[in-house]
């Protein structure tokens, strides 16, 4: 364990950024295979029997999202045994104006959010960025006593998640050990769906991408080749996930809010989105849907306060 965190190596630049790029650097470089990935990471405790990894939103701002974590593993009295991992996909803008070194993964605006390569200094997916991170948390002589392995994000983090979810790779060493991968969702704009179907009525005329990804499954990304949409659906329905949902983010006007006409033929605000898909997904299981849906009561689109909430804690750190 401890020779991989000596791979993370912490920098000293953790300047506040201008008007454009984000706000706060994170101060780790995690090595990958291809380049070095910004992170934030907390103190490592004694013994590591979860691994709780959070993905921030269009805003990068990895920092704000690992202090979020930290203190619901702290509230949840599983700070002594939680480490907690927060990537930072920064872009092509955070790197104009912060000194990172040439070999720190960047990517091209959004890109990142749908699975996208990054444009420097090699092309590698977001997506198989992850992979790795996940499959160094497989080595059981440097993780032992590792028994779960969350994947959690609010907003445009969750929006990740989900599609991460649906077109992970598999992690043979993870499965081999026993060691279960939980997703949770909180609070996403929108949703990749497995079909044509969606529950609000809308003009195909007027919203002819309403089903490319990553609203629908057309034109996958590359780091999806080789699988099928009827694998993808297998899988994605056998995942242990938790839809974490605000009560209160029933705003349809939400400035941070999705208004593309393929997000809207999902619903009309987050709160309702996220019902209808996984009503969605219950149709798509006859048989019966092991994931959950949680609403979280008095919480609107504040990240801060999903994950921190009684609600958001179980989904974190419960069975």
């Amino acid at each position: 364990m401890k020779k991989w965190l000596l791979a993370v190596l912490i920098v000293s630049a953790s300047a506040q950024a201008a008007e454009h790029g984000v706000k706060e650097l994170s101060p780790g470089r995690l090595l990958l295979k291809e380049g070095e990935m910004a992170v934030g990471i907390s103190p490592a405790p004694a013994k590591i029997e979860r691994v709780l990894i959070i993905i921030h939103g269009r805003l990068r701002n990895a920092q704000t999202y690992l202090r979020s974590a930290e203190q619901a593993a702290e509230l949840a009295g599983q700070s002594q045994t939680t480490l907690v991992i927060a990537p930072q996909f920064l872009n092509e803008d955070d790197v104009a104006i912060h000194p990172v070194a040439d070999t720190v993964l960047r990517w091209q605006g959004n890109d990142w959010m749908a699975g996208g390569e990054s444009t420097a200094p090699f092309h590698l997916s977001a997506y198989q960025a992850l992979d790795e991170i996940i499959a160094r948390l497989g080595d059981r002589q440097q993780f032992p006593d590792v028994k779960q392995i969350v994947i959690a994000g609010h907003s445009g983090g969750a929006q990740v998640v989900q599609r991460y979810a649906m077109l992970g790779h598999d992690q043979p060493a993870l499965q081999a050990a026993g060691v279960p991968v939980r997703y949770v969702i909180a609070n996403p704009s929108s949703y990749a769906y497995f079909d044509e179907r969606r529950p609000v009525a809308f003009s195909h005329a007027t919203c002819p991408n309403f089903n490319r990804w990553k609203y629908g499954l057309t034109d996958l990304p590359a780091y999806a080749e080789g699988q099928t949409p009827a694998q993808l659906q297998e899988n994605y329905l056998k995942r242990d996930i938790v839809y974490l949902l605000g009560q209160q983010d029933i705003d349809p006007n939400h400035p941070a809010l999705d208004k593309s006409c393929e997000a809207e033929a999902q619903g009309p605000y987050r709160l309702a989105r996220g019902h209808n898909y996984f009503d969605y997904l219950k149709r798509l299981a006859p048989a019966g849907l092991s994931q959950q849906l949680v609403e979280v009561p008095g919480v609107g689109h504040n990240g801060d306060g999903m994950l921190t909430s009684p609600e958001g804690q179980k989904a974190l750190f419960g069975p």
